[in-house]
């Protein structure tokens, strides 16, 4: 059992330990405890027989107690529990496996029977490899890319937006200082190449922002496709882009999940925090001046700190058309 029950990206780089345990264990079964809402990320997924779904939104605590008494029944060989939170470390301590492993900072890592140092801000340590630690004693110290599994079907709902050279952008993020300006990407869009097609991707909550963005640049062919693809279908489109432009955010480890060419725009946050793109072609592009405000903090804020907001406005757009 693998528990990640927190936010979308953090979902996606939890399949690597999937992955990883897979690749040594083939004919093991690998369950995932993950909030109820993101399901869809696992249709067809070759490697997990099931999928827990934590429904947070109502009755979360009596929920997670009949997920806790069903954990109990299976007997787990192994928990790997990738979280810190309190609710998901008395899961894995009480639930009745063989083995379980997490991180020290959670409140009931005493009772796991094996803990490791949860370290973020170091230099080439990744999610996915400070993950790996879990189960390195199992397997080894070398982690594997995230991976998610769109099946046929979802492919051929994406191939009608297949049929001339592409880009993606996902011009969107759940925090304002994650996400590059929306004038920012007006200014990109207008650099594109002509004939070049642009696709806007989001949910349905960045629907306004893609429209606004397109209408800005009216002599591009640009479609939104916000609020109209599933999570997947994005991924399978995202796979075979030209370029996939992203944020900080979830779209990026949705890319990575597919080996997808990626440029990431890195705005409040740093590539040392260990959320960065993981595809064999991907780069990060960031301000290059030093600015004594940056990183301001781990997840992001609904505004800029400091009300200036230069970690997004002094990114020189050229690091973005070299990409094209």
């Amino acid at each position: 059992m693998i528990i990640q029950t927190a936010s979308i990206g953090d979902v996606i780089l939890a399949t690597a330990v999937a992955e990883k345990l897979h690749s040594y264990f083939p004919d093991s079964q690998i369950d995932m405890m993950i909030k109820k809402g993101y399901e869809g990320l696992f249709e067809g997924h070759p490697y997990l027989n099931d999928v827990i779904m934590w429904n947070k939104k109502r009755r979360k605590y009596r929920n997670l107690f009949v997920i806790w008494r069903y954990i109990r029944k299976e007997r787990y060989d192994l928990i790997v529990n990738v979280q810190r939170h309190a609710a998901t470390g008395f899961v894995t301590a009480f639930g009745n496996a063989k083995e379980t492993a997490g991180f020290d900072k959670n409140p009931f890592s005493v009772f796991f029977t094996r803990k490791i140092r949860h370290q973020i801000g170091v230099p080439g340590l990744h999610e996915v490899s400070r993950n790996n630690k879990l189960i390195e004693h199992i397997t080894d110290g070398k982690p594997m890319r995230p991976g998610l599994y769109p099946p046929k079907h979802v492919f051929e709902n994406v191939t009608k937006y297949k049929s001339e050279d592409y880009i993606c952008i996902a011009p969107c993020s759940l925090w304002f200082t994650k996400q590059f300006p929306e004038e920012r990407w007006v200014e990109f869009l207008k650099l594109v190449p002509d004939g070049l097609k642009v696709y806007l991707l989001g949910g349905k909550d960045d629907v306004g922002i893609c429209e606004r963005i397109k209408n800005q640049v009216v002599d591009k062919d640009i479609v939104s496709l916000a609020g109209k693809l599933s999570l997947l279908e994005s991924a399978a489109l995202m796979r075979d882009a030209r370029m996939n432009y992203v944020n900080d955010s979830s779209p990026m480890h949705l890319a990575s999940s597919q080996n997808a060419r990626t440029t990431a725009v890195f705005c409040s946050t740093v590539n040392d925090f260990g959320f960065g793109p993981l595809s064999d072609d991907s780069v990060v592009v960031e301000t290059r001046g030093k600015l004594g405000c940056r990183p301001c903090g781990l997840h992001g804020f609904k505004e800029c700190p400091k009300s200036h907001f230069k970690c997004a406005y002094d990114i020189d757009i050229n690091e973005l058309t070299d990409r094209l």
